[in-house]
């Protein structure tokens, strides 16, 4: 049939995708609600930094989309689906905030910023290695040149001390072995060092 347009698929495609204000709008919502009994405009707007028609135009935009429920002097409850959104960014924020601050060692304000800029940007899939990252330093000692070789090993198999402890065992030995050897070649050094006329 010519001219016929499937309208389910034009519909789906023609929604914009969501922006990173958005995205900052409904973590923020979602951080009060869980603070606060109620979420209101002066709310966002102080935690947002913003004024507050600035906050009442997004929250009109954001109910289009049915990702929160607002009328104008009333509180501002998420959707089921902006609740899922605002839970998402909320999570991304603080694995990055940790990843940051607890393994490069970044302080907590910039840690803060840089987690909130990366957040937008990150798929589900990076933020889950980064996770699992995260995950297997912390439960296995960093040990050997081949430790990060571990890590993929970790992320397929069910992990388990054991499998720490004989990674770590056969460093410690490795690491034995090499100092020994070492020690062998600074006493062959110093010998020949004596020996030299």
């Amino acid at each position: 049939m010519v001219g016929f347009v499937d309208k389910t698929k034009s519909k789906i495609s023609a929604e914009k995708p969501l922006t990173s204000v958005m995205e900052d709008y409904l973590e923020a919502i979602f951080d009060l609600d869980k603070e606060k009994r109620v979420v209101r405009v002066k709310d966002i707007a102080k935690r947002l930094n913003v004024k507050m028609p600035t906050v009442t135009s997004m929250l009109k935009t954001l109910s289009k989309r049915g990702l929160v429920h607002y009328e104008k002097y009333e509180y501002v409850e998420l959707s089921h689906k902006g609740s899922e959104v605002g839970s998402e960014v909320h999570r991304k924020h603080v694995v990055l905030r940790r990843f940051l601050t607890d393994i490069l060692n970044i302080k907590l304000n910039t840690a803060d910023e840089e987690a909130c800029k990366m957040e937008h940007a990150l798929s589900a899939g990076t933020l889950d290695s980064i996770t699992d990252f995260m995950a297997f330093i912390q439960a296995c000692p960093r040990v050997g040149e081949d430790w990060l070789e571990r890590f993929e090993e970790y992320r397929r198999e069910p992990w388990s001390p054991d499998k720490c402890v004989k990674q770590s065992e056969r460093f410690v030995c490795g690491f034995m072995e090499r100092t020994a050897s070492l020690k062998q070649d600074t006493s062959s050094q110093d010998a020949g060092f004596e020996n030299a006329p």
